[in-house]
């Protein structure tokens, strides 16, 4: 398995009702939940698929080559900037 970052999070109470009930409707944990979101934005932001290696050390922190240093410039529907 894949080492993890453990961080405390802090939500607004009502979030995290919405965000319970939308992880029980995909049969996810709420911190799976919540992974599988940042994942999908990340994808969204960076345009290509975001699930970076996993970390050839004993580190417990990402592989920083994995994400780009800067987005790409954003563009409109039909390409333009």
């Amino acid at each position: 398995m894949k080492p993890r970052k453990a961080f405390p999070l802090r939500l607004d109470p009502e979030v995290y009702r919405v965000l319970e009930a939308w992880a029980r409707q995909e049969l996810r944990s709420v911190n799976g939940q919540i992974e599988w979101i940042l994942k999908e934005s990340l994808a969204r932001h960076y345009r290509r698929e975001f699930d970076p290696p996993a970390a050839t050390s004993d580190s417990a922190e990402p592989d920083a080559s994995s994400v780009p240093e800067t987005p790409p410039p954003a563009t409109t529907e039909d390409g333009s900037p």
